[in-house]
This record gives C-alpha cells, structure tokens and sequence, in this order.
C-alpha cells in the first residue's frame, strides 16, 4: 500500500482558488492511476487570511504546513492590500512562511515549449532549444537585511542592507551544483563582484566548494550580463544560481521567455525533501472568478512537487507530457491563444489534461 503524504492546500487569493481546484484534480488523477495516497488540509493564507483572521499567516496555517510533507500554494496578493502597513501585507506572508518553514531555495525551470514558441516576444531562433532553472537563495541578502531611515543633510535618507554569510551562500550553491548534476552539467554563478563585497564573498564560495563538483562546468556572470545573456543566448544556460534580489529579477525575465508567465512552475525547498510548490504567477485579480485564469503553472507545480518532495518520477514525467500533448493539440486558454474566441476556460484546459493522462 502506497505511503500517505500529507499536502497542505493554501489557495490564496484572486485566481489561486480556480487554478488550485484544477491541480487538485490532477493529484486526484494520479490517486487513480498510481495508487498514491494524498491527505489533504486546506488553510487561509495572505490577503483572504488577513480579512478572515487579522494576519496574512495565522498561526493554525502556520502548524498546518510544518505538520505537512510538501505545500500546494495558489497566488497571494492584490490592490486590495496594497495600502496595508507591512504587518498586514499578504507579500509579508510569504517572507514569514519561507523564513518559519526553513525554505532557503527557490527552483524555478523555465522551458520553452515548440509549440508556444510564437507566443513569445523573442525571436523562435533565439529560443531555440532553451530550457533552463534559475535557483534562487530565498531568506538572506537586502530583502532580510537591516532596513532604517535617517536623516542626512540632503533630507531624509532610507537604507537596506545586503547581507550573506558563507553558511547561507554554501547551502544554496551546493544545492545548485546538485541539480545541474541531473540535467546539462553546466552551472552559471551569477553575482556583482566587481562592485559589491557580499557578491565577493558569494564567489568565493562558490569557487572554494567547485572543486567538490568537477563533472560541473562552472562559470560566473556578472548579473546585469546575465540579464542581458538571457535574451540574447538563453539556450547556453542550464542552471542558473544567485542571491535573492537578482534571484527574484532573473527568473522573471526567465519567464518571459516562455510567452506567459502562466505556464511557469516553482519549487521553495530547504535542507530535506519538504517543500512548498506553486506557480510563479501573481493573484491577477482582474481576472478573478472568471474562468480565464490559466491552470499549467500550479498543475506543472505538483509534478514538480511529485518529483522533488515525493520521489513520483514517473507521475511527474506524466504530467509534463500530458500538457505537452494538450498544448501540441493546438489548446490554450486566453494568455496564449492567438484566437479569443477560441480561448478555453481554466476548468477545460484542466480537464483536457487530466484526459491526456489516461494516454
């Protein structure tokens, strides 16, 4: 009999509950086909927990996720929340349950699907082949630093302070060296060494553990020539890793090059095989309770989920490909089709891909 894994399901808000249901359609599917055995718990969390409860992270979610052995996280966020003092901002949610739950990494792939290639706003001879991860360090540098304002003789002045130590740098770079073991063989170490000290520090650290790595092609890049590489040659990246900001950068400009950032999955895990999935996609209030939203991004989240946390390679791998033969069929929802009128809705294009596994 297979293993119960525990899932903590946490909708969020705007379209993370429509695009959550269809994922949790998925995972019922692979109970069918597999044999698997899911226990799920649903909890508030971000703007939708801070009308209901005071807080973006109550405390019972909070247990519900450490007591779990992976998350399924929709979208959090929205103007509704905006004005909020930052204590009851849903973005201070997510900082809070990375820091609590001890998720230092953010793996997010980025892969260019033949079909969509038109989709994007890059040249299809460029993206050619490109299929790449960006990790991205979670709990450390400028966003956790030391943060005041002070007075100057130019007025008032506000500081944010960037800061790592080789510990924080270690875990993620060796993590980074690990995955690039399973795919290319090839990582790329972004940082600003010429110009800031803890870029220096990141380097060399990274170049004391590559020895540890020699099978692994290391290069370094400068970010603001990362930024540039990634839309001239992104096919010459396999994994990518680097400090938080440029972290959060990068893999959004990563995601663009896939044509939605709708088709984008996302990974945050710590030192075990617990992690917290969901897709690099916002709430997108405006399109919220409409059916438009598109769903791949938290389906491709859970196979990520099955493969990284659960050790289900080949349910991942089914998935994956029952997208692609939906996609390869000619469907879409309306971020990616050509064709409004034909556009599919977020339950249809869930339900096409649960057909497609039975295949």
């Amino acid at each position: 009999m297979s293993e119960v894994k525990k899932i903590a399901v946490i909708a969020g808000d705007g379209i993370g509950p429509e695009v959550v249901a269809e994922a949790e359609k998925v995972l019922k599917k692979t109970e069918e086909l597999f044999g698997y055995k899911f226990e799920k718990e649903h909890g508030l969390f971000g703007g939708i927990a801070i009308d209901e409860k005071g807080t973006p992270l109550p405390q019972d979610t909070l247990e519900m996720c450490k007591n779990s052995d992976a998350v399924l996280l929709g979208a959090v966020g929205g103007p509704k929340w905006d004005n909020n003092s930052k204590e009851l901002r849903p973005e201070t949610g997510l900082l809070g349950i990375r820091k609590e739950l001890g998720l230092f990494s953010n793996i997010r792939p980025a892969f260019v699907f033949d079909c969509l290639k038109e989709a994007s706003t890059i040249k299809p001879e460029v993206l050619d082949g490109t299929d790449l991860v960006v990790v991205r360090e979670l709990t450390g540098g400028i966003y956790f630093g030391e943060k005041f304002r002070r007075e100057s003789e130019f007025g008032e002045e506000a500081v944010d302070t960037c800061a790592y130590n080789v510990m924080e740098v270690e875990r993620i770079v060796k993590q980074a060296f690990e995955i690039a073991r399973t795919r290319s063989k090839k990582l790329a170490s972004v940082d600003k060494a010429n110009v800031l000290e803890s870029s220096r520090l990141w380097r060399e650290t990274v170049n004391r553990i590559a020895p540890d790595y020699p099978d692994v092609e290391l290069e370094h890049v400068l970010v603001d020539n990362c930024a540039m590489q990634l839309l001239r040659r992104p096919s010459s990246f396999d994994v990518i890793v680097t400090e938080n900001m440029f972290g959060d950068i990068l893999s959004d400009e990563a995601a663009m090059l896939t044509g939605s950032i709708g088709m984008l999955s996302s990974a945050s895990l710590g030192e075990g095989s617990f992690g917290l999935y969901e897709p690099v996609h916002g709430s997108a209030p405006d399109i919220a309770g409409q059916g438009k939203a598109n769903p791949i991004a938290t389906i491709l989240s859970v196979a990520l989920m099955f493969k990284l946390s659960f050790g289900y390679q080949e349910a991942g791998d089914l998935i994956e490909k029952a997208v692609k033969d939906v996609l390869d069929a000619g469907h879409r929802t309306g971020d990616i089709s050509t064709d409004p009128s034909k556009a599919l809705s977020t339950a249809e294009m869930g339900d096409l891909i649960i057909a497609a596994m039975e295949k």
